[in-house]
């Protein structure tokens, strides 16, 4: 194992209107490292209602200005966090690390996403288009345009502590609005980090603000505050839908990325050599911790034996570890709760499923002392099981067996979920068919279920997801207002019916 000196535990404040300040709360949430449970990364503070309605009167005050900077200029300052980004790209990576447990590798991916999120809205700030329209009328022009909403909040999860915050902040910024931001009590150190870069761009005092704390105070009053006109929320169904439910009432504009149960499907005349290896990536990379992940094979009987112990053996040889070291495949689950949680769900897959592989915690691997769980396949799992059907966030892959490709496509489409899916075939027609067929966000085709692109939207269907979509064009139209504008340069008075 590569030897490095034990890293100070860092201090993660507030920032409201452009200054890092203190909890007045006086409460503290310890962070470790999940994969070194020795090492303390920090103390991430609880805040209270207060300090967030602060945040949301500083946001208030720095709206008018910022609404009326050019858009070329709102667009500078991301080109300038992205560079910034990446020059601190192995820093933040590192970071990423040891706070929620990612490997090294993965890590920087989700750094580079993020440096590609700004990029693109960067250039979206020269693009925040509308249209002219013909009249019904002579002399009579219309055109459209779009305006900032206002103050809104954004609440991130953990999973992606860099990506998923830029994705949502950058093309609320670039629109014109203020932001109040509470990132996930589980990785307050990422955000600081991506705030002071946000910062050091030259975003305006208030702008940003960062309050950190826990959902049901600090995420509660996002929610109600009336001056918070938009929410976009990624995190659990549960919550997801609550937050949706309560803001209805004030008529918030709402955005909501919640679960998923990815399936891939895999039919009889699939490369298997390639869906297998693509189905372990999207299985155990991040120790399935992302909603992209897959969490079901859907395997046509004549093949499946095969493909069973094909991926089994792959998940058997993942290596376990320190995720900085570049051998490491396979991480940490981010925290005690996660863990217990993925451990129930292996108990419950006992007794539904045949075990292949995995099914155990390993809290001791090599020096590595931490929240590990060995990746783990369950075969001969009934397709309204539990293991089938609840997300369970961890290294786990169902097995479903069927016959054909009809029944694969009930079975995928089984399950309240809809965000991706991947279907492995030769066949040009299954392609297209399950394209259309399958409930879901997202289709890869002979690819894993994970992964996105900076200027596609991103985002799924039934419980998955609610609103407008994330990424892409559809971020602008979520966070920007569109209004219509009729000129009439008659000089006269209008006549007739005007409905």
């Amino acid at each position: 194992m590569t030897e490095t000196a034990p890293a100070a535990a860092i201090v993660c404040p507030n920032f409201i209107n452009g200054v890092w300040v203190e909890t007045r709360s006086g409460r503290r949430l310890e962070r470790r490292n999940p994969a070194d449970l020795s090492d303390l990364v920090g103390h991430a503070p609880l805040s209270t209602r207060g300090e967030v309605q602060e945040a949301i009167q500083s946001a208030q005050r720095a709206f008018p200005a910022w609404r009326s900077e050019p858009p070329p200029r709102r667009g500078r300052i991301l080109a300038n966090a992205a560079r910034r980004l990446e020059e601190q790209r192995e820093d933040v990576a590192r970071l990423v690390c040891r706070e929620e447990g990612k490997t090294l590798a993965e890590a920087r991916g989700e750094v580079s996403r993020a440096i590609n999120m700004l990029e693109y809205t960067a250039g979206e700030a020269r693009r925040l288009k509308g249209e002219t329209l013909p009249s019904e009328l002579p002399s009579n022009f219309v055109y459209t345009f779009r305006q900032p909403l206002g103050v809104v909040g954004l609440i991130t999860p953990w999973n992606f502590p860099v990506a998923v915050p830029v994705w949502k902040l950058a093309p609320a910024l670039v629109c014109g609005n203020t932001v109040v931001w509470k990132p996930s009590e589980l990785t307050p150190f990422s955000s600081r980090r991506v705030t002071e870069i946000l910062v050091e761009a030259g975003l305006p005092a208030g702008v940003l603000n960062m309050v950190n704390g826990l959902g049901e105070e600090t995420g509660d009053e996002l929610v109600e505050n009336p001056a918070v006109v938009a929410l976009s929320f990624t995190g659990s169904n549960a919550v997801g839908a609550a937050i949706n439910a309560r803001a209805a009432r004030q008529l918030k504009k709402v955005q909501l990325e919640m679960g998923g149960k990815n399936p891939v499907v895999v039919l009889e005349d699939a490369d298997l050599e390639l869906a297998a290896d693509n189905t372990v990536t999207g299985a155990f990379g991040s120790a399935g911790e992302r909603c992209t992940a897959t969490s079901r094979v859907i395997v046509v009987e004549q093949v499946a034996d095969q493909f069973v112990e094909m991926v089994s053996s792959r998940a058997s040889k993942l290596r376990m570890g320190n995720p900085l070291e570049p051998e490491t495949q396979v991480a940490p689950l981010v925290g005690r709760e996660q863990f217990e949680k993925v451990i129930g769900y292996l108990e419950i897959g006992k007794r539904e499923a045949t075990l292949v592989c995995g099914g155990e915690p390993v809290p001791v691997v090599g020096e590595a002392r931490g929240l590990f769980v060995r990746p783990t396949v369950f075969d001969r799992v009934p397709a309204d099981s539990r293991l089938a059907q609840e997300e369970i966030f961890g290294p786990v892959l169902a097995i479903v067996r069927v016959r054909g490709f009809d029944e694969a496509m009930a079975a995928a489409n089984s399950v309240r979920y809809g965000l991706t899916a991947s279907i492995f075939t030769g066949d040009a027609n299954r392609v297209f068919q399950a394209a259309e067929r399958l409930e879901c966000g997202m289709v890869h085709v002979n690819s894993p279920t994970i992964g996105g692109e900076a200027h596609v939207p991103f985002g799924g269907v039934k419980s998955t997801g609610f609103g407008q979509r994330e990424c892409g064009s559809s971020a602008i139209e979520f966070y920007s207002e569109l209004k219509v504008v009729y000129v009439d340069y008659t000089g006269r008075k209008r006549e007739g019916n005007l409905y």
